[in-house]
């Protein structure tokens, strides 16, 4: 298939004939492929594809599991892509890289490695002291490829462990999400501190006090309250507001949408219905201009006590609708995988709690719509992380979405 059949790339990273091109990429860097699978895939619908490939490499040192990049864009290679190692494959060109050196992440490289961030930690002055890498303890908490990486690190101290994130960001990305930090910490928001902005785009935060709620909503009890949670969101400053706008989830819906199908064909008449109920409904309602998290979900807040003690990932906070942010806490709530019976039946009544809430805050329906559509986003999870099962998984997704707007009155 070439690149007038498949222009983002889609249908030849995901294919087993993808494999002689791992092999070559290996084979460039001095090592010999044995095994590899698919991680993950990370589609950009009409811009690029990114898939990333867990893999047993042979080195002249030895056996060792690497995790290899390759990505292919419309149009070819292009831009960042030379940082890479660029192959051809078939009509096409793509870029491939072995993991940590992700050609949009330059900072990955030393924040993946013990050694790496001793030296951060100790240039930065986070300890008041020098940090040796036998005290740094490092596991990678995510990784969206050429978008961002998340490393939790744990170092020893004479006080007991110290926890920090360091989150990896792309360029344009870094002084954006440094303002946005100190604006919401100024008015008094429980977001971490950025203790340390590096040159190559590495933020260190402190770990932040309590749960998460994704933890916390398992206890059995409410965790806090639907009011709680609207208050939080309200007690965004207004300044953020005039901030550049993110697009809402829920407008990216026909992306998103188009993806599952590319995934699932046969859910295609089913997203289709769904997009022109959640477009008809949606067009009228104008972008709005409160101030808004931009991705607000139970990962994204701690809790202790039936108080909110901390809220992470603010990079996208700006001008929408307060039903964008509490549309997209009821969708990750709707598609939350691996439950129990009993743990899916708690997390059910608890978000009818909370819609109660949300609904007096906001219109209902739009409410619905905007979780349908996010839902949708959502539905390309099991496939892009290549859960098993991940055709049964992304169907009940889209049985959600369903629902939601079933419920609309």
């Amino acid at each position: 298939m070439g690149m007038e059949d498949d222009p983002a790339g889609w249908a030849l990273l995901t294919s087993p004939g993808i494999g002689e091109l791992l092999a070559a990429a290996v084979a460039h860097g001095g090592g010999t492929l044995r095994s590899w699978r698919v991680d993950g895939v990370d589609a950009e619908p009409g811009l690029q594809t990114t898939a990333t490939y867990q893999t047993e490499v042979e080195w002249p040192f030895g056996p060792r599991t690497e995790l290899l990049g390759v990505s292919a864009r419309v149009g070819g290679a292009a831009g960042t892509d030379a940082d890479a190692v660029i192959f051809a494959a078939g009509d096409r060109q793509v870029a491939a890289w072995l993991y940590p050196r992700d050609p949009d992440l330059p900072g990955l490289v030393r924040a993946a490695l013990p050694g790496g961030v001793a030296q951060l930690l100790t240039e930065n002055l986070v300890l008041g002291r020098p940090v040796d890498p036998a005290q740094v303890h490092l596991e990678l908490v995510g990784y969206r490829p050429r978008r961002r990486a998340v490393l939790r690190a744990v170092v020893a101290d004479a006080d007991g462990p110290r926890t920090f994130f360091l989150k990896v960001l792309k360029d344009d990305a870094v002084a954006p999400t440094v303002r946005r930090h100190e604006l919401l910490r100024g008015a008094g928001l429980p977001v971490p501190e950025v203790v340390a902005a590096t040159d190559d785009q590495v933020l260190i935060l402190p770990a932040l006090p309590g749960r998460t709620l994704a933890h916390a909503l398992f206890d059995g009890s409410e965790p806090c309250s639907g009011e709680v949670l609207v208050g939080l969101l309200d007690a965004l400053p207004a300044e953020a507001a005039e901030l550049p706008r993110h697009i809402p989830w829920a407008d990216a819906v026909g992306q998103y949408a188009h993806t599952v199908a590319q995934a699932l064909p046969g859910l295609q008449p089913r997203l289709t219905a769904l997009q022109d109920q959640i477009a008809a409904g949606l067009d009228p309602i104008p972008p709005g201009g409160e101030a808004t998290h931009g991705d607000f979900h139970e990962g994204q807040v701690f809790v202790d006590g039936g108080r909110v003690v901390g809220l992470l990932d603010v990079d996208r906070v700006g001008p929408g609708r307060r039903a964008d942010d509490l549309a997209c806490l009821v969708a990750h709530l709707a598609t939350i995988q691996g439950m129990t019976p009993e743990q899916e039946r708690g997390i059910d009544r608890l978000a009818a709690q909370w819609m109660t809430v949300f609904d007096a805050r906001v219109d209902p329906a739009e409410l619905r719509l905007r979780a349908a559509a996010i839902v949708i986003s959502l539905a390309t999870g099991p496939y892009r992380t290549q859960q098993a099962g991940w055709q049964q998984a992304t169907e009940a997704i889209i049985v959600r979405a369903e629902q939601l707007l079933l419920s609309i009155r």
